[in-house]
């Protein structure tokens, strides 16, 4: 039985009113979807009130969310979705579709739910794009790309917020997660470090702005290996050995550890860098217990 013979058309329910769920929920009702029900923690708290006020819905307990929806959205935090489906599991109308966004769970994360609710269907979605704002998070939301598993419904829903979609099997969603948490904090952390060593020399971080985006560009463009620039694809080992030496101590482990991955992007073994970084490793280490 189709969730729409039950619980009306195009209604859906948010379990977990936080950026990501709020998002795709927006998103939704710009195409005719009403938001039925939001459950948090508690129906009063602050996240549950600005997401009620935000998305035009009402507060509901986690297990009364599911009362008339045709989807319910679990946007809780990874750990949560297993307790979040096993609390909504007795309101859920028949042939429901629950899904979730998280991107280091597949349907693995419903197994309880679908054993005491045999009669609804799962899904999940997990938009590859950062949210800071419910509001900025919907004007990226399309053109971006989605894992999606589980109910055809679950493409249906994707591909009207604007999403490109592939697939991920269970077996492999930590390691596309992890992909994922390298796309997005350990680049951001990356242009940490160059604000850091930026300021240190009095130069505007945003003047690194055009170089980063040039070489974004590129990477997508031709591949990350054709995209590099720099002293190690010319072979200077000179300056980064002088890199190394004028680094701060703190600096100088992200400095050797993606001085290596760009080695390895070139193809080439070379032990004079491998040498090269492990020298000034075990010096700066030297020097530090002499200290």
């Amino acid at each position: 039985m189709e969730a729409n013979e039950t619980a009306g058309t195009q209604t859906l329910a948010l379990v977990g009113p936080g950026r990501a769920g709020t998002t795709i929920s927006l998103g939704l009702i710009e195409h005719g979807w009403t938001v039925v029900s939001v459950a948090g923690r508690a129906p009063d708290t602050a996240s549950t009130t600005a997401a009620v006020a935000c998305l035009g819905s009402r507060p509901a307990l986690v297990s009364d969310a599911g009362k008339g929806a045709a989807v319910v959205i679990v946007a809780t935090p990874d750990r949560a979705i297993e307790s979040a489906a096993r609390s909504v599991a007795a309101s859920l109308e028949p042939g429901a579709l629950v899904l979730h966004l998280a991107g280091s769970r597949g349907l693995d994360a419903f197994a309880d739910l679908r054993a005491v609710r045999p009669d609804v269907r799962v899904g999940a979605l997990h938009p590859l794009q950062s949210f800071p704002t419910a509001a900025i998070g919907l004007e990226r939301l399309h053109g971006s790309w989605a894992a999606i598993a589980g109910d055809p419904q679950v493409e249906e829903l994707a591909r009207s917020l604007g999403l490109q979609t592939f697939t991920v099997p269970d077996s492999r969603r930590l390691q596309y997660h992890a992909a994922a948490v390298v796309a997005s904090n350990h680049l951001v952390a990356l242009l940490g470090q160059v604000e850091r060593l930026a300021s240190a020399c009095d130069v505007p971080f945003d003047a690194f702005a055009p170089l980063v985006q040039s070489s974004v560009i590129n990477a997508f463009g031709i591949g990350p290996a054709l995209a590099l620039t720099g002293p190690l694809v010319r072979g200077d080992l000179v300056t980064v050995e002088q890199h190394l030496a004028t680094l701060d101590p703190g600096e100088r482990d992200a400095y050797r550890s993606l001085a290596r991955e760009v080695a390895r992007l070139t193809g080439r073994r070379d032990r004079a860098l491998d040498r090269l970084l492990d020298d000034v490793r075990h010096a700066a280490s030297s020097g530090d217990q002499e200290g």
